[in-house]
């Protein structure tokens, strides 16, 4: 059986926007892996120590698949819907996984750092033109890692603010009713659908394109499975940068030399992001996973039908794998971070997250060298309620 521990609710809450709930040391101390209530009510395994974390996302019966089954525990009220990335196990996964990794190649990554070059270099002479103080998120945060998938995907970009509202319902936990939730998810397939229907009509330069074109002509993707790899990728596409971003930007600016912390040299700049994306977590927890057969982990039996939850946040503050791991070194180096996962389901954007946030903290930095808070640290606040982390607001200044 599980350790005893204080913590009953999943996720833990956060005291500040600076910190992560001081749960997760207890109990990779005392109660690595612990029985936990979801949103939902169901209950779930958690688990908070690096080693642990890693074998959970690994282990091939600890499934995604498995997770949409009715008679399985749930999450939240309105849970992803099955046939798409999420909720898929190889080898169907790999099969959806296939048709879209060669847009997310770290070659093809290369080819498209130009043109994100020039996406936040304009919004940052917007940002300029504008003048301070500004919000950070809806300047340059939001709209830039939006525009980007927009681009790629071929969505309209004017529709920003309708993808804003959608994806959060999408990704919420207690944010949103489970009313709101729903009508909110069947607006976003209504729109992808619409779009969809124009792609057939008049096919563009893009992946949604191609992927319809798949669909029609070659045939190994289902209609339903279409629309929910175009959600997907619209909302993972965007949701995580958003919050990786501003989290990002706001530890910059708490520590001396802020945005001068930024290096210049390209090695220094990619280490310096991945210490950026091991403090500052996407999530509490990686994806929502059903065991299909009983697992031990830990010197803890799990039986079959158990939901399992790896803390990707404390993970990645394990004082086991990271010397003081609450400290932002930007020179670190040792064991890599599990902020895109691991195992089959490690994040298909990753080489487009990692160039997207060395471009834009490189270009920040130079355009704003004096950025700074426009508020003390402690009114800066984590929006909570939703899968991803993402600051309420991050407002800024500069000379």
């Amino acid at each position: 059986m599980p350790q005893e521990s204080a913590v009953r609710s999943y996720p833990p809450p956060r005291r500040s926007a600076t910190e992560l709930p001081e749960d997760y040391a207890r109990l990779r101390s005392e109660a690595p892996v612990t029985e936990v209530v979801m949103p939902s009510g169901d209950g779930a395994y958690l688990f908070s120590r690096y080693d642990d974390v890693r074998t959970v996302l690994a282990d091939a019966r600890c499934s995604r698949a498995a997770t949409v089954l009715p008679e399985s525990p749930k999450l939240t009220a309105v849970p992803f819907d099955a046939g798409g990335l999420f909720t898929m196990d190889p080898p169907g996964h790999t099969r959806l996984r296939s048709l879209v990794s060669s847009a997310f190649t770290a070659r093809r990554v290369e080819l498209l750092r130009p043109r994100i070059q020039e996406l936040a270099d304009t919004l940052l002479e917007d940002m300029a033109q504008g003048g301070g103080p500004v919000d950070f998120n809806d300047a340059f945060a939001f709209p830039y890692p939006v525009a980007v998938i927009c681009e790629l995907l071929g969505v309209p970009f004017a529709d920003r603010e309708m993808f804003r509202e959608w994806s959060d319902a999408v990704l919420s936990l207690t944010a949103h009713t489970p009313e709101q939730m729903l009508e909110r998810k069947l607006a976003l397939v209504g729109h992808l659908q619409q779009l969809v229907a124009e792609k057939r009509k008049q096919p563009g330069d893009d992946l949604l394109s191609a992927l319809v074109r798949v669909r029609d002509e070659e045939g190994p993707l289902t209609e339903h499975e279409l629309i929910t790899m175009a959600m997907t990728l619209l909302i993972a596409g965007h949701e995580t940068t958003v919050g990786v971003l501003g989290t990002s930007v706001f530890t910059l600016l708490r520590h001396n030399g802020g945005m001068g912390l930024v290096p210049d040299e390209p090695e220094q700049l990619a280490a310096a992001v991945e210490e950026l994306l091991r403090i500052n977590p996407i999530g509490d927890g990686g994806p929502l996973r059903v065991t299909t057969a009983g697992i031990e982990v830990a010197g803890t039996a799990v039986p079959a039908g158990s939901a399992v939850i790896g803390a990707i946040c404390s993970a990645n503050r394990d004082e086991s794998r990271f010397p003081d791991p609450d400290r932002f070194e930007p020179g670190r180096r040792g064991a890599p971070h599990l902020a895109f996962g691991h195992g089959p389901h490690y994040c298909l954007g990753a080489p487009l997250a990692r160039a997207e946030l060395q471009i834009a903290l490189s270009a920040l930095a130079r355009r704003f060298p004096s950025l700074r808070l426009a508020v003390p640290v402690e009114e800066v606040r984590m929006r909570t309620g939703l899968l991803v982390n993402r600051l309420e607001s991050l407002p800024v200044n500069w000379s």
